[in-house]
């Protein structure tokens, strides 16, 4: 049976973030707001609840999940190397709506999928998602929908979709337009966008001071 917390009134937020970080430490899915939809999520180093997260959606292996984390700094220890330009767009978009794909450090024991080496990171502008992955430390986190279907824009929606796979849900009421984050890989010679979502391609080859290319 799933808990769900009203993450508006500052009692069962607290009581919220405690037992959803005490499910990700015991391997099993939460749901949290963010910035653009909410989320699915587990800990990211935890295989089987990465898999657990996989199945709730429906969603194969060939569609790895992303990584949020809850500072900067924690990027360092996840990437080969972060170059310029992924810092440059760190500083100017986080915590925000852009993720970076970067290659992962290779020492890292995890399993998002089929990522080619590579991972995908963001950290979101929401103060409940904070607080937990500062808490618990870097989450594997999808958008909290079957695949094929709409993305959540309320706990609600995200419940109706995926039940008692998940064990709390964190409700921090409505993200508004269910509007994606931008993804952007360093990952080649030149910068591309994978998706264009909520920063646009304008704004971050500004940043970049180079046009940043389409996806082929």
């Amino acid at each position: 049976m799933s808990a769900v917390y009203d993450c508006n009134t500052q009692e069962s937020r607290t009581d919220g973030l405690k037992a959803a970080a005490s499910a990700v430490r015991s391997s099993r899915l939460v749901v949290l707001p963010t910035d653009t939809v909410y989320g699915i999520g587990a800990d990211a180093f935890d295989a089987g609840a990465v898999q657990s997260l996989l199945r709730a959606k429906n969603r194969g292996p060939d569609m790895p999940v992303g990584v949020l984390v809850g500072s900067w700094t924690t990027v360092d220890g996840l990437a080969l190397g972060v170059p310029p330009q992924a810092r440059a767009l760190i500083e100017a978009f986080w915590p925000g709506d852009l993720s970076i794909v970067l290659p992962h450090a290779p020492s890292l024991t995890w399993n998002l999928g089929t990522t080619r080496g590579t991972v995908m990171l963001r950290m979101p502008l929401h103060p409940v998602a904070l607080e937990l992955l500062r808490d618990v430390g870097p989450m594997a986190v999808s958008s909290a929908n079957v695949s094929g279907q709409p993305p959540a824009s309320t706990a609600q929606e995200a419940q109706d979709q995926l039940g008692d796979s998940v064990a709390v849900y964190l409700d921090g009421g409505p993200t508004g337009d269910p509007v994606p984050s931008s993804v952007v890989d360093l990952t080649g010679d030149a910068p591309i966008m994978l998706r264009e979502g909520a920063v646009s391609s304008e704004a971050v080859s500004d940043v970049l001071g180079i046009p940043v290319l389409p996806k082929s």
